[in-house]
């Protein structure tokens, strides 16, 4: 049974066009992408906002460093650890500084901000990061929001030994 982890946050405030979430697969263990999400509780003004699911080589965001929590509360801690830099076997969120890497989008979206955003992989449609791959995943903002602050966001995924 593949052991699985979130990285999520609330009540963030947003610089702009920001990296939400970044996570970067280490050299011994997969990555599969399951579930991912965006929203904000900052007014009740109508407003769409535009969302990128993309791959990026270094160099890296700068970002808040996290720790991917467990959702099996038996399983050990996850074999990706908070970092600030984007590098192998880490992740963070909410980046202040986007990193000259050049990015790869997987797919986009939009949405509006008074429903959020939500993306639930069928199984045929996760996103397999590879152990030993030269980039990371991020969850990415392309415009800066009409509202900046009580962003809330998150990732699920788990390790494939």
């Amino acid at each position: 049974m593949a052991r699985e982890y979130v990285i999520s946050s609330a009540g963030i405030t947003v610089a702009g066009a920001t990296t939400l979430i970044f996570i970067n697969p280490g050299t011994t263990m997969s990555l599969e992408i399951l579930r991912m999400w965006v929203s904000q509780s900052a007014n009740a003004t109508s407003a769409q906002q535009r969302v990128q699911v993309e791959t990026q080589v270094t160099a890296f965001p700068t970002l808040t460093s996290f720790t991917p929590r467990l959702l099996k509360q038996r399983d050990p801690a996850s074999a990706i650890i908070g970092g600030t830099a984007g590098a192998a076997g880490t992740c963070g969120i909410n980046a202040s500084v986007e990193g000259a890497g050049a990015k790869s989008t997987l797919f986009e979206d939009s949405f509006n901000v008074l429903n959020g955003w939500l993306w639930v992989a069928t199984p045929r449609e996760t996103i397999i990061m590879p152990a030993g791959f030269s980039s990371g995943l991020g969850l990415f903002l392309p415009v800066a929001p009409a509202t900046l602050t009580n962003w809330s966001f998150g990732l699920v995924y788990a390790e494939l030994g």
